[in-house]
């Protein structure tokens, strides 16, 4: 077993010695967990990566001129897609671990912090917020970028998504409180033109909106004229804060105007009425659960709604929400669903004769790949390790103290691994970690913006 050559450094030289879009990489015998429901896992396989893509995978592959990866002992796996993060306020980490609920988060950084930030801050943040997804295996994070205080502050979200690297979705809003130029959602065609001219390229864009008017008023929430915005734009809508009584109704209305389908995602979706439920199902419309946000914060049920989806046919996508109060990697939202739901299932049934219907760690991981990847819209592009799907990938090491030996490769990704065990990621074909490091970050002068950003943000009156 030859760990060493996996991601070594003379390896990383010879590709970056070669042109992106002429570059060969053939990873060799490693156990390929595709999440391609055709392809299954593959033990001792060889993956192909031509530029940005992935050309091939199988066993004994050949490829003349490629720059062969000895993958002996590690698991390869589909990035993990985020469907759901506020990315702006990532300086603010941690800053509310025991929030008591959603008003305490709402008036503490939306009425609060928010109202401050300048555009450098939502660059620091959003910046802060991907290069850390990177780290942890996210190679997809829709940035529900709901601070777009000017046009400038749009572009600067925009910005950090492209310097990153990341396979970035801007999900734009405009803010909760405060002052703000009132140029959203019409600003979204200038960001359309200027930054999304082209279908074929790492950022996509999306409408962020709300569910309903309780939180920020009606300006901010879905309805038949904001889905018209994004039908003409051609893009797709992610609508947050959906649970309760009062996005039952919305959701019932949303169906009766047409305005769901595949093209839009509801966020949360706690504690919704079974007619919602149907609605949602029967328009084949998204879902993104947030499994820490909802039980630690408390939305609603404080449940995530992973059952009530599965029952109508919804296989959803993962998210991690808000950094001030919670971890941002997805081992912990993959590990938090498959407890509370394994949990609830045998609850149900204790003290019967019926079985617990349990999801698995399969179902957890093809939420967090496969399916993150159909809630952004990205299905067709990433999410799964197929011939030709964009490499977005991850090497992770099943040899590690904590993952040895190997004996469920799926297993061992849901509940054994974490960022520490992710030795490179591969996204569109580049390598952004390599050698258990993300590449091409100062991390001094990163830090040193970071800590002055939140100074700044923490020390200057909420506006």
């Amino acid at each position: 077993m030859n760990l060493s050559d996996t991601t070594s450094a003379a390896v990383l030289e010879e590709l970056r010695r070669r042109p992106a879009d002429r570059r060969r990489i053939l990873f060799t015998g490693a156990t390929i967990v595709t999440m391609d429901p055709d392809l299954g896992v593959i033990d001792r396989g060889d993956l192909l990566v031509e530029g940005d893509g992935i050309a091939a995978i199988g066993a004994n592959l050949t490829a003349d001129g490629a720059v062969v990866v000895d993958a002996t002992g590690t698991i390869l796996t589909p990035g993990f897609v985020d469907t759901h993060r506020h990315a702006w306020e990532a300086q603010l980490r941690r800053i509310m671990p025991d929030v008591d609920d959603l008003g305490g988060y709402v008036m503490a950084t939306l009425a609060g912090y928010a109202t401050v930030y300048r555009p450098d801050d939502m660059y620091i943040g959003t910046r802060l917020a991907a290069l850390t997804a990177i780290d942890s295996g996210i190679t997809t994070m829709l940035d529900f970028s709901h601070n777009s205080r000017t046009r400038e502050h749009s572009d600067a979200a925009i910005k950090a998504l492209v310097d990153t690297g990341i396979r970035g979705v801007h999900a734009s809003m405009g803010p909760h409180f405060g002052e703000w130029d009132r140029q959203w959602p019409g600003d979204l065609t200038r960001i359309k033109d200027q930054y999304f001219s082209s279908d074929d390229q790492l950022l996509t864009l999306r409408l962020a909106t709300l569910a309903t008017d309780e939180i920020a008023g009606p300006a901010l929430a879905y309805d038949s004229e904001l889905a018209r915005t994004a039908k003409d734009l051609g893009i797709g809508v992610s609508v947050d804060a959906v649970f309760g009584t009062p996005s039952s109704e919305a959701v019932l209305r949303w169906a009766k105007d047409g305005v769901l389908g595949p093209g839009v995602t509801l966020i949360h979706a706690t504690g919704l009425t079974s007619e919602a439920w149907k609605a949602m199902g029967e328009t084949g419309t998204t879902v993104a659960l947030a499994p820490t946000s909802d039980t630690q914060i408390g939305l609603e049920t404080a449940i995530p709604a992973v059952d009530e989806a599965l029952s109508v046919g919804i296989r959803p996508g993962l998210s991690i929400d808000v950094e001030v109060a919670l971890a941002g990697d997805m081992f912990t939202q993959m590990r938090a669903l498959h407890a509370i739901q394994r949990m609830r299932a045998v609850n149900a049934v204790y003290g019967t004769d019926r079985q617990p219907s349990r999801i698995t760690t399969h179902d957890v991981l093809d939420f967090a790949t496969l399916q993150g990847a159909r809630t952004n819209g990205l299905a067709g592009v990433t999410g799964s390790l197929t011939p030709g799907k964009k490499a977005d990938l991850l090497v992770v090491q099943a040899e590690d103290l904590n993952n040895m030996p190997l004996n469920d490769p799926i297993g061992t990704l849901v509940l054994g691994s974490d960022a520490r065990n992710i030795t490179a990621v591969l996204i569109n074909g580049e390598p952004r970690k390599w050698d258990g490091q993300v590449l091409d970050v100062n991390l001094a002068a990163l830090r040193s913006e970071v800590h002055a950003s939140r100074e700044y943000v923490l020390n200057t009156p909420a506006a």
